[in-house]
């Protein structure tokens, strides 16, 4: 290893936070047109805080909520992160949460910087997931020729200040572990979500609930953060 790439490592090691990322991509199918879509969404206060249990979702002012998402930890370091986000209203059908600074937090050792887009979009019912037709049979109504799609991506970023005897660990395997458990959280958190957003919507108009592949979490691999593991193993 280079000298310069040496002193790197150790003024990391001693002196600066880690910032651990993931990223995700993935579809929700609701059967009803976009408009009702758009209308249910826009309605988050009926059902977001119900839908995101067993996450403890409080409302913070008018768009946002604080999330307290569990505890979670790795090589003997354990933190139960929380973060308020912000959904904006949609701008024709596009729709983005972000994570913003509460001053009611005490975020000691870390820092989350997380971003979700969703896009609305009408398909038709030939293009959905398998299995549409048998729900439709099974709650006795015909299927509509429209349904809508929602496509959705999301960012997260952790940053932590890890105390002294983590750091004597290879970066290497901080990084990889690190990024490992942000993946394991979404993929825990975000399948749940949109399982029972599909549940409390389809249920609310009597509409028969999607099967498991109308929904998708695929995570995403980044060029920075290949090159990244990369040059530190």
């Amino acid at each position: 290893m280079p000298e310069d790439r040496e002193n790197q490592d150790k003024e990391i090691k001693e002196n600066q936070p880690i910032t651990f990322q993931t990223h995700f991509t993935g579809i929700m199918e609701m059967y009803s047109d976009s408009e009702t879509v758009c209308n249910y969404l826009n309605d988050h206060r009926g059902w977001f805080v119900r839908c995101a249990e067993p996450m403890k979702a409080i409302p913070y002012g008018e768009n946002g909520y604080t999330l307290i998402i569990g505890h979670y930890g790795a090589f003997g370091y354990n933190v139960e992160p929380q973060m308020s986000v912000i959904l904006e209203p949609p701008i024709e059908n596009h729709y983005t949460m972000y994570s913003i600074s509460n001053p009611e937090f005490n975020h000691s050792g870390y820092q989350v910087n997380y971003r979700s887009e969703m896009t609305i979009n009408p398909i038709p019912i030939t293009s959905a997931a398998k299995g549409i037709e048998k729900a439709y049979h099974r709650h006795k109504i015909s299927p509509p020729e429209i349904i809508t799609c929602i496509n959705w991506c999301l960012d997260l970023f952790v940053t932590v200040s890890f105390p002294p005897f983590i750091y004597k660990l290879p970066m290497s395997v901080i990084y990889d572990t690190g990024d490992r458990l942000l993946r394991q959280i979404v993929k825990q958190v975000s399948p749940r979500l949109s399982y029972k957003v599909q549940k409390d919507f389809h249920s609310r108009f009597n509409l028969p609930i999607p099967p498991a592949n109308a929904r998708t979490c695929q995570p995403l691999q980044t060029p920075d953060k290949v090159e990244i593991i990369n040059n530190l193993k």
